[in-house]
């Protein structure tokens, strides 16, 4: 037993209803779906055509509704060798490959060097164990991941305080929904 909740369900677009497992490791907890609708709501008529970056990727579920939504490209990165293999699965039976990219390693790590592309769309839902949402902005912005008008969502425990952001990053919108809260900025870089 115990399928049903080690998966995750495509909520819209072109994989609608689709429900893809997620390996089952400590920590890896997949953005409700609530979030998630709430989150792409938010983001109407900003996905289709978007190249977008999803860091712990862990279940995948926020670059795969990204996918089916119409993004043109979305890169999943984990460090987990189980939670890559898990979510190059999905994009297999999806029949997404050409359209996405998994990429092995510390997402840290890889945004501390020089970006080899910029992107539309990123979310950053590291574990929540983890104080990572400050490291990962700062470098987002200072490595050259962003686009001029780029949007980010970051997700983390409700009960803690969020952490600096980059002074380009204007707050869009913010919700809470149980143990997670959720924040969504564009990125402006008019301001200074």
């Amino acid at each position: 037993m115990g399928g049903r909740s080690n998966s995750i369900r495509i909520i819209g677009g072109e994989f609608r209803g689709r429900r893809l497992p997620f390996a089952s490791l400590p920590g890896l907890r997949p953005t409700a779906d609530r979030l998630r609708e709430t989150l792409f709501n938010w983001l109407q008529g900003q996905v289709e055509g978007a190249v977008c970056l999803d860091l712990f990727a862990g279940s995948g579920a926020l670059g795969l509704e990204a996918l089916s939504r119409g993004a043109d490209f979305v890169r999943l990165v984990d460090q987990s060798r189980t939670v890559v293999r898990q979510l190059q699965q999905n994009l297999s039976v999806l029949q997404a490959e050409s359209r996405a990219e998994v990429v092995a390693g510390d997402a840290l790590r890889l945004l501390g060097r020089d970006a080899d592309r910029s992107f539309d769309l990123v979310f950053l839902d590291p574990p929540f164990a983890r104080d990572w949402l400050e490291s990962a902005s700062g470098l987002l912005e200072n490595n050259g991941w962003l686009k001029s008008h780029s949007w980010i969502y970051l997700e983390q425990d409700s009960h803690k305080d969020w952490p600096q952001t980059p002074p380009q990053w204007r707050l869009h919108r913010e919700a809470r929904a149980g143990q997670a809260a959720c924040r969504l900025f564009q990125r402006d870089t008019m301001k200074n």
